[in-house]
């Protein structure tokens, strides 16, 4: 009995061992491989609340025919894409991509700002009928929920993933949001007879666009702590 129980526990603790510590590697890699799944997950999900909210405003701009509505359609449209180069960068585990993608995410919406700032110089040097305006303030409204809801699923993973490139993209979401409700205040200010308004509250709505531009950008600079 002596004899049999010696070498029978050497022979079954090495195997356990052994078992023990594939395991506690095994749940390292899990925790990499954990966040790129909830990385990719909050960048998908956020694509396809953009995606319902451009189809939904594609299908009121062929209603009305707003340029406003087409622009902040585009710029909509944008934001999506953005998700495209973090997507992969999730995918790929690389915090190298991942900032790389930040910083793409802060020049998109430095652009959202410059284009914004644009067609508000040009509204106010040449005058432009717009018409529908309950419709436009209806997708004005579809626009800002959509990009809301976007920007607190980026923004709530960036933070639980410590990922500063996913927090500048719900910034970019927010800023979006703003954009589209500036659509609502256009078709407001028109309804009440102060086209005027219109172009001002696009330089206004500029202005905070830069602002979230620069915050994001420091935001992105600041390095991850997260492996």
């Amino acid at each position: 009995m002596p004899s049999h129980t010696h070498p029978h526990a050497p022979a079954h603790a090495g195997p356990h061992a052994a078992h023990h510590g594939h395991g506690h590697s095994h749940g390292l890699v899990d925790e990499s491989i954990k966040r790129s799944k909830d990385g990719v997950r909050a960048v998908a999900v956020a694509l396809l609340i953009l995606g319902l909210t451009a189809a939904a405003q594609a299908i009121v701009f062929a209603m009305s025919g707003s340029v406003a509505l087409l622009a902040d359609l585009i710029h909509n449209a944008g934001d999506a894409a953005t998700a495209i180069p973090l997507g992969i960068a999730f995918a790929l585990r690389s915090a190298r991509a991942e900032r790389w993608a930040g910083f793409a995410v802060v020049l998109a919406i430095f652009v959202s700002a410059c284009v914004a700032a644009y067609e508000a110089v040009h509204r106010l040097i040449e005058p432009t009928h717009v018409g529908q305006l309950g419709a436009l303030a209806a997708a004005g409204a579809i626009g800002f929920i959509g990009n809301w809801l976007a920007a607190s699923v980026r923004t709530r993973a960036g933070r639980r993933l410590d990922s500063p490139a996913l927090i500048a993209d719900g910034a970019h979401a927010r800023a979006d949001a703003y954009v589209s409700l500036a659509v609502i205040a256009s078709a407001a200010v028109v309804a009440l007879g102060l086209p005027i308004a219109d172009p001002l509250i696009g330089l206004a709505i500029s202005v905070v666009i830069l602002r979230i531009t620069w915050d994001s950008w420091r935001t992105v600079r600041r390095p991850a702590t997260a492996a």
